[in-house]
């Protein structure tokens, strides 16, 4: 008996999008008894777990074709290549063609220089499997080069979407009943750099929103602080669509290592950019990407960062502990000990965490929209996780009120 196409999919929202293109493809194409890894780079823990997942499928499927793509096959073809247990490697630029489908690989090996793509092209997908929100790509590539991130150099250049494409994703997706979409990329603020006429991301967000207006929900991955525009502002104080949750990646809350880390703002930015944000949407909810241990970083530096969570009312965060890449400049830098990268990701997360009960405590008693994923749960706008008491249809979006909070979400019924 032949089973359909598998993907397993490692890392980031677009590495999501991707998977359900990689998918479609392999299904049209007609794949069978295959299992696709698309891999993760940003840590070498996302790459250890890529490598422990082949070893497990392999003892699991003797029979199946095992392939493997995404950042860490883009930038290390040769090492999983290496792996008995992988029968193909496919790059990211390879991963979202057609052609790489239709026919045999003539080589084991199909990956091509990332940093010679120029265009990305949008893929049309019909929705995501078990899911009520949709991630869309609006954005590609990295042109900056924070010195501890070897991703642009798994993702290339910056290229952007345009906007007759997103919309007809945007609206394909509304039309097969979601109800929620969320824009990513990899620096989706650089967006429309090398467009006509370089249109800005609050600027196509805006004709996005006004040529699908049956679309309830919007939400936008990770931001650079600094490089919110000011079409973004003015949506932040003005559409209702827009959810009242964004993500910004700050990555360290300490002055000197921002500078060592090659980013292009300082602590003061994102507390005023925090600020505007409250001011132009009580209530905003944010999160942040947070790098524990970078090289230098002394226990005052940390502590910065630790307070940063604090000062800015973090609420969601992403802590990542230092992973070493090599070819960067980080890696040439004087190392944190591993036990002491370990400890201070593990107090991030414990302030984090209690930053996240603390708010979450704060919303019993108010009323909340929420998308109702699977089981009767689903997120609000500031994208809490809710669960309700009543059975809810899947893929609605219901006015709750929230009664509790449990260690990991809370608790509501519907509002009358």
């Amino acid at each position: 008996m032949t089973r359909a196409p598998e993907v397993l999919t490692f890392g980031c929202r677009l590495n999501a999008y991707e998977s359900e293109v990689i998918k479609g493809h392999a299904e049209a194409a007609g794949w069978t008894d295959t299992v696709v890894i698309n891999s993760c780079a940003v840590t070498k823990e996302a790459e250890r777990q890529a490598r422990q997942t082949i070893r497990r499928l392999r003892r699991q499927h003797p029979d199946a074709r095992i392939v493997v793509t995404g950042c860490a096959a883009q930038i290390n073809p040769a090492r999983f290549a290496a792996m008995p247990e992988v029968d193909q490697v496919m790059g990211n630029s390879e991963k979202m063609r057609v052609e790489s489908y239709l026919a045999p690989a003539l080589e084991r090996i199909s990956v091509a220089d990332i940093m010679t793509v120029k265009e990305t092209a949008l893929h049309l997908i019909g929705g995501f499997e078990g899911r009520a929100r949709a991630f869309v790509e609006v954005q590609h590539g990295c042109d900056h080069r924070c010195t501890f991130c070897i991703i642009p150099f798994g993702r290339g250049p910056n290229r952007s979407v345009p906007l007759g494409p997103l919309v007809d994703q945007v609206r394909h997706l509304v039309e097969a009943g979601y109800r929620e979409v969320v824009l990513t990329g990899v620096d989706i603020t650089a967006y429309g750099g090398d467009l006509p006429g370089q249109p800005s991301l609050g600027q196509i967000v805006k004709r996005l929103l006004a040529q699908v207006p049956d679309l309830p929900r919007l939400r936008l991955s990770s931001l650079d602080p600094v490089e919110i525009d000011a079409d973004l502002w003015r949506l932040v104080a003005e559409e209702p669509r827009l959810m009242p949750h964004f993500h910004l990646s700050i990555q360290a809350g300490d002055d000197l290592i921002l500078k060592r880390m090659k980013r292009r703002h300082l602590r003061a930015d994102v507390i005023e950019v925090a600020a505007r944000l409250r001011d132009l949407r009580p209530g905003m909810a944010l999160g942040a990407d947070i790098i524990a241990g970078f090289p230098t970083e002394t226990e005052e530096m940390f502590a910065n960062s630790l307070a940063l969570i604090e000062d800015v009312g973090l609420t969601h965060l992403h802590v990542f502990p230092y992973s070493s890449r090599p070819d960067t400049p980080a890696a040439k830098m004087p190392q944190v000990a591993g036990p002491v990268i370990k400890d201070r990701a593990a107090r991030l997360r414990a302030i984090g965490q209690a930053a996240l009960q603390s708010f979450r405590a704060s919303r019993i008693g108010s009323h909340a929209e929420v998308l109702i994923e699977q089981n009767n749960t689903g997120h609000c706008q500031h994208y809490l996780p809710i669960r309700l008491i009543e059975d809810v249809e899947p893929g609605t979006i219901q006015r709750v009120r929230v009664t509790g909070q449990s260690d990991s979400h809370l608790i509501g019924t519907l509002a009358a």
